[in-house]
């Protein structure tokens, strides 16, 4: 049986392409999951553990859905191998079921891993350049400055709870903490 296993990080993004591909090669069920692909854990894969029986292959559109990594992808293949699971990647044309698609998986997985540092080390060195230039990044602050301020007195005259402070300006405990770390 054809197993498809379809994965986003998001919930804002969109499933769509990749069930169309696993559907156009005959997958009779898709396991779907929203999860960052760096996660060790992830509930797609517990359900693909449950699911896939010897003889089943499991199919994915690109091996990034699987993995992030060329360890991570090595080990679930090798684990879905031990179970008797064959593999597919629609995109990369990888067939595990075969010795020369064994060999492809690893190259291709090899390139990929290669593809993902790459960017990894470019968003690095702009973030450097960045930085050197004065820009900091990161989410804007939800109080101005004077609000800031305002919190700080609030906070040191302890005549207002913490919880009430928080639902003055809209803001978490932790956020309060953090403007409160600043100023100090």
């Amino acid at each position: 049986m054809l197993i498809g296993y379809a994965r986003v990080s998001t919930h804002d993004q969109s499933l769509d392409l990749q069930r169309d591909a696993l559907n156009a090669v005959g997958c009779e069920k898709i396991i779907v999951d929203v999860a960052s692909g760096s996660e060790q854990e992830r509930s797609g894969i517990d359900q693909l553990r449950e699911v896939l029986r010897k003889g089943d292959v499991l199919v994915v559109w690109r091996l990034d859905r699987l993995g992030r990594s060329l360890k991570q992808l090595i080990t679930l293949i090798e684990e879905f191998e031990s179970m008797g699971v064959g593999f597919r990647s629609v995109t990369e044309s990888i067939d595990t079921t075969s010795p020369g698609g064994k060999l492809f998986f690893h190259i291709i997985g090899a390139l990929a891993e290669f593809e993902r540092n790459i960017i990894v080390e470019r968003t690095k060195a702009g973030l450097s350049a960045a930085r050197a230039r004065g820009r900091l990044g990161g989410r804007p602050k939800k109080l101005s400055k004077q609000q800031q301020k305002l919190v700080h007195q609030l906070y040191e005259a302890k005549q207002l709870s913490l919880k009430e402070i928080c639902e003055m300006f809209g803001i978490s405990k932790t956020t309060l903490y953090s403007y409160i770390k600043v100023r100090e």
